[in-house]
């Protein structure tokens, strides 16, 4: 029985979906305005862990996971530049080159994860009708006011039918009084402070902007998750994934404009995955600690001592239980790699493994705890997601495996029916569940993928005239005994000679 942990509540409940076999489930995607980090492996693993699972146990899931890329100024205070017009900007570039560029990144990055495309990914571009639609119902219902072309949530107002805070803990004298020790341009267009922008008015060179009823302008970050998520999956759905930074003020906005427009709680089950840090400290670009997919793999961050697969990384996520933190360290991602190298070994192992034994022989202890241990590893998941738990039941059962390896005769120890059973659960759990591919020659288009990226990487280098990634981009290629060319036709890669 499925049990996880809802923010909601704060407590582990039991899951139980509104329209069973359906699951509804969305998953607040990444703002396209770089390339894919660090703190999207945590996030996008955990829900792709959230949706592999739900699969696994017969449960059809609409998984939704949006593209924003416009309305996410650069501070939660609706104030600043459009972070997307910004990097445009910077690189002579439109809008929507620099959105679809991060977003084809993007994606990229997570399919090397191995992380399933969600079923339905909205951009937020796209539904600028769905947004005014809902900012109107909200303010029809008295939940909103128009000041100079911009349209703000009253929060205030809000509070006297609904609790405000109940998703954070915190309520409305704390949230004012947060908001009140920041002075910022345009706060005094709020009736208070802690009012957030559903619709901003656009300023005459702002670039990314459309027609509305209260003038041109574009939408407040919070708006498209709760416009785009009632449109896919209904006014209320079973399960919200996000990182817990998110957590305040973004989710707890989401819940105030849906039940303002639609007066019903819209989410049932909230989950949340804590951080990856460094030192303790949060990683994040911002924080100049991040590092991308790009460094990760190809061991061009200072912080890195070796290049990391995607593999490792993805072993090295679930090594923690989601909602514990995860400090990064090169330690950590070595005994990551070792560990994850030893599971497929071990995997390699099972498979070849040959039942040729006589059931007659039948050991009933090491029969039954090979079945406990199988059962043990659905607890673990069936425990909130707990891969950690149940990686190490995998693990577990690996000795006996390496042992049956050692000494085929030990195998008559087991039934066919649960010999048959360790094979395919174990697999299951290791590909289907855990979402771990062997990214050795029997996955070539792994390595395909890997150096498509570092070959992106290195021509961003040479166009941007970072020759320090260049050198190092092509020394820690000749290392692997392959060679960086420079053609006419532009870059490629070939085995040193």
């Amino acid at each position: 029985m499925l049990k996880f942990y809802n923010s909601l509540s704060r407590t582990k409940e039991t899951f139980t979906p509104a329209h069973p076999p359906l699951v509804g489930m969305y998953a607040c995607g990444p703002t396209v305005y770089g390339e894919p980090h660090l703190g999207h492996a945590r996030p996008y693993i955990t829900f792709d862990i959230v949706y592999r699972y739900l699969t696994y146990l017969g449960y059809k899931v609409r998984y939704v996971r949006n593209i924003t890329d416009v309305g996410h100024l650069e501070n939660d205070a609706d104030e600043g530049e459009d972070k997307i017009a910004k990097k445009a900007r910077l690189e002579n570039l439109e809008p929507m080159e620099i959105a679809q560029l991060y977003t084809n990144s993007f994606r990229k990055g997570m399919d090397m994860l191995n992380v399933t495309p969600p079923g339905i990914e909205p951009q937020a571009s796209g539904h600028i009708i769905e947004q005014i639609e809902m900012i109107k119902k909200i303010i029809e219902h008295g939940y909103a006011y128009v000041v100079n072309g911009s349209v703000y949530f009253d929060i205030e107002h809000y509070s006297k039918n609904y609790k405000y805070g109940e998703l954070s803990g915190r309520v409305l004298e704390d949230a004012m009084a947060g908001a009140g020790t920041r002075e910022l341009d345009g706060q005094d267009e709020k009736r208070n402070r802690s009012d957030f922008a559903l619709w901003k008015n656009a300023s005459p060179e702002h670039i990314m902007k459309w027609p509305s009823p209260w003038g041109m302008g574009f939408p407040g970050w919070h708006i498209e998750c709760s416009a785009m998520s009632a449109k896919y999956l209904g006014e209320t759905f079973d399960i919200h994934c996000g990182g817990m930074d998110l957590l305040f003020p973004h989710h707890e906005c989401e819940i105030a404009q849906s039940k303002a427009a639609n007066d019903v709680e819209p989410v049932r089950y909230w989950l949340h995955n804590n951080m990856l840090t460094i030192n303790g400290q949060k990683m994040a670009k911002s924080l100049g600690n991040g590092i991308s997919l790009v460094q990760m793999f190809t061991c061009s961050h200072p912080l890195l001592d070796k290049p990391y697969s995607p593999m490792t990384l993805r072993f090295f996520i679930l090594m923690a239980q989601y909602r514990s933190t995860i400090d990064f360290s090169n330690d950590a991602l070595l005994a990551a790699e070792k560990s994850y190298k030893r599971m497929m070994n071990g995997v390699r192992t099972l498979n070849a493994l040959v039942y040729t034994a006589d059931e007659s022989k039948v050991d009933p202890k090491l029969n039954d705890e090979i079945i406990k241990l199988l059962d043990a590893c659905q607890a673990g998941m069936d425990d909130d997601f707990n891969t950690a738990i149940t990686i190490g039941y995998l693990f577990s059962i690996l000795k006996h495996v390496n042992n049956f390896k050692a000494n085929p005769a030990t195998i008559s120890g087991l039934t066919l029916e649960t010999f048959d059973k360790m094979k395919s659960t174990f697999n299951t759990y290791v590909h289907d569940i855990l979402g771990l591919i062997d990214e050795g020659p029997a996955n070539p288009h792994i390595f395909d993928e890997l150096m498509n990226l570092i070959l992106g990487s290195y021509a961003y280098a040479k166009e941007h005239k970072d020759y320090a990634t260049v050198d190092k981009i092509r020394a820690e290629m000749k290392k692997e005994g392959i060679a960086v060319k420079d053609t006419k036709a532009g870059y490629e890669w070939g085995y040193e000679e």
